[in-house]
This record gives structure tokens, C-alpha cells and sequence, in this order.
């Protein structure tokens, strides 16, 4: 099926955003897609804050981003906004680093009072990169994400069918749009 990016934003290694990524991540393997997980806490520090275009690791993350068909966005929200490390990443990305690809942001937050973020903070930046599509997004509160021990998440009830629901679109988004490439191509 597709290609998907799916970015992590936050700079905590412990972090409730990639952990439920990679949740997220295992339902769109699960339905047939190559899921390429990318944790921007795991880029070079100085590449980000230096802006290093050339570094090697900005060059292998750039690439990553042409190659998938589709990219997960997900970042913890910050003074009502996307995370400063998800931001010196997208600053580091081609103009066009999203055309012609099909998106999904995600946030997860500690209070309700963050959940226009995606719409008000996260969504124009990525629009203004050219994508073909940004699905519905979804915020996650903090307190509905339960870490196991094992590294994995517990989500609960309603948050998590919310989730099934907006990833399943994506998926369905980027399959129709890889049915219309194959046809028209």
C-alpha cells in the first residue's frame, strides 16, 4: 500500500506522544502500509539548533520525508503550540517537504485547554508546505495514555476509538489517493 512517515516531536524519552505513535503505527502496519518511525529527539542537537542542512542525519531525515507516501505528526503541546523540537525540524525541511502527500496531526496534551493546537498552530505550518491532504487531526489528553512497562500504551476507551477512527481515514485517505496515482500514472 503506502509509505508513512510517522514523526515524533517530543524531546522526552519517556515520552506518552511517541509511545502512542508507535501504537498508532502498528494499526497502519496492520493494514498493509510501511510504517518508518522517526523520533526527531534522536536527531543530532546541533544539527537542529545550528541549522545544518548538510548535516548527514538532516540529509537521511529530508530523504525520509520524499520517500513516504503519507507522515504522522505527532507532538506534545507546549504553551499552546507544537513542540520547539518538532519546529526546528520542519524549519530544516524543503518548502515542499509535504507536496503531494497526505498528513496526520496528532497532539496529547495535560488539559483541554491545548486542544485547538493542532488547528491553530500545527495545521498552517504543515499546509504551508504543500501537502495534498491533512486528515482531521486528533489531541489526546495525557491522563487517557497508560504507559506499560513494555513500552506500550493502554488508551482508553473513547480516546481510543476517536484515535481507530481518524487513523483509519488517514489510511483510507492514502489509499484512495495511491488507487488514483496507479490509474492516472
Amino acid at each position: 500500500m503506502a509509505t508513512i512517515l510517522s514523526v515524533s516531536g517530543s524531546p522526552s524519552a519517556t515520552s506518552r506522544t511517541a509511545r502512542l505513535l508507535r501504537h498508532l503505527d502498528e494499526r497502519l502496519a496492520s493494514q498493509g502500509h510501511e510504517v518508518i518511525p522517526l523520533d526527531v529527539r534522536t536527531l543530532p542537537p546541533e544539527a537542529l539548533l545550528h541549522a545544518d542542512f548538510a548535516h548527514p542525519a538532516i540529509v537521511e531525515a529530508t530523504a525520509l520525508f520524499g520517500r513516504a507516501d503519507g507522515v504522522v505528526i505527532g507532538t506534545p503541546v507546549y504553551k499552546a503550540a507544537y513542540s520547539g523540537l518538532l519546529k526546528s525540524l520542519l524549519d530544516l525541511l524543503p518548502q515542499y517537504a509535504l507536496k503531494d502527500k497526505t498528513v496526520l496531526p496528532l497532539a496529547t496534551g495535560g488539559t483541554t485547554s491545548h486542544v485547538l493546537a493542532i488547528d491553530y498552530a500545527l495545521r498552517p505550518v504543515l499546509a504551508s508546505m504543500g501537502p495534498a491532504h491533512i486528515t482531521p487531526g486528533w489531541f489526546v489528553l495525557d491522563r487517557h495514555i497508560e504507559l506499560r512497562p513494555d513500552g506500550g500504551v493502554i488508551v482508553e476507551q473513547a480516546p481510543r476509538e476517536a484515535l481507530e477512527q481518524v487513523t483509519d481515514q488517514f489510511s483510507r485517505a492514502l489509499g484512495g489517493r495511491t488507487t488514483v496515482l496507479a490509474a492516472t500514472g
